[in-house]
């Protein structure tokens, strides 16, 4: 079975704790103990992560004194390596010759997407109100409450195409598991003259595993996070973990926009185009998902089980999206 597994900001640095290596290799290690039991169970599989602490910290570091420092894209790009190197390594201790790849992966956007005019994705540490503020006067930022705190926010567009996707496919089929799409992946657009032109943005990384996975052809989506599964009446004593859903019924609006909304989203989209499950759950139960033990399976209502294919071939995807990608926009 071809797993597309998208690790949650929490298998790299747990909410209130230092950035530091130390702290991010520590948690790495635990979530590559997890999806080590995939592989070990004959799974290929293709691992994907977030980088919002990781990028926003770069930002903030690499900025000069008139506040201006590397565009996010190359940002995007130098977390990639960073956090792929870790999980690499990590992985590479527990599933001895075993191959592994590690890859830069460019994500095509829309210059035109409307999420460039209202900032949402939030990147960096947590700061005060006060804090926040000062740092957005001092260097052009966007910020948003988190919460209690206060972060940086920035544009993140609808991925339209994983432009790597072939080469993807191909390190599957030789058996490599492949490290990719980090942080939503580095975000492109496409010049009139054709060529490809990075953005300051940050893509949603469960969105764009979801798309990874469609194009792809992935037998599961995985969106692995530190809660065990999707609630209905969340907050309230009637709460009830859902273990099964139908992406056709899913209605996202009945999710606080600060909840799983986003992931919901994702494995509804991916399950719904598809006709494969796409799961939720935790991180450390990750083999349990897949069995249906624990977490919440989105279970499409018709289309399922699948054909029997070959791993990694995608379906019905050109490398620029083919014929789905005016969905995707």
């Amino acid at each position: 079975m071809l797993i597309v597994a998208a690790l949650g900001g929490n298998a790299l640095l747990r909410r209130g704790e230092p950035l530091t290596a130390e702290n991010q290799r520590a948690n790495v290690r635990q979530a590559a103990i997890a999806l080590a039991e995939l592989v070990a169970a004959g799974h290929s599989l293709v691992i994907t992560h977030g980088n919002g602490p990781q990028v926003g910290l770069l930002a903030l570091e690499t900025a000069g004194p008139d506040g201006a420092g590397l565009p996010l894209d190359v940002l995007g790009a130098e977390t990639e390596g960073m956090i792929g190197y870790m999980i690499e390594q990590e992985l590479a201790g527990l599933l001895k010759g075993h191959r592994f790849a590690t890859l830069l992966t460019l994500v095509k956007v829309d210059a035109k997407d409307p999420a460039f005019q209202r900032p949402t994705k939030f990147i960096g540490p947590v700061y005060s109100a006060d804090a926040a503020r000062r740092l957005a006067t001092e260097r052009g930022w966007k910020v948003a409450p988190d919460g209690e705190k206060w972060r940086r926010v920035v544009a993140s567009p609808a991925p339209q195409a994983i432009m790597e996707a072939d080469v993807i496919s191909l390190l599957v089929r030789q058996s490599v598991t492949v490290i990719c799409a980090g942080g939503g992946g580095i975000p492109v657009i496409e010049r009139d003259d054709g060529r490809l032109q990075g953005i300051e943005a940050v893509i949603d990384k469960d969105e764009a595993s979801a798309l990874l996975a469609e194009q792809l052809g992935a037998d599961r989506l995985l969106l692995l996070t530190d809660v065990d599964a999707v609630y209905a009446d969340f907050g309230t004593p009637q709460a009830r973990p859902l273990r099964t859903m139908d992406p056709a019924t899913v209605q996202e609006q009945e999710f606080p926009a600060g909840s799983m909304r986003p992931k919901i989203a994702a494995a509804a989209r991916f399950s719904t185009r598809s006709g494969r499950p796409a799961a939720i759950g935790r991180l450390r139960d990750a083999a349990r998902i897949v069995t249906g033990e624990e977490g919440t399976t989105f279970v499409p209502s018709q289309g399922w089980p699948p054909r029997h294919h070959e791993a990694g071939v995608r379906r019905d995807a050109s490398p620029e999206g083919g014929e789905n990608e005016a969905e995707r926009r």
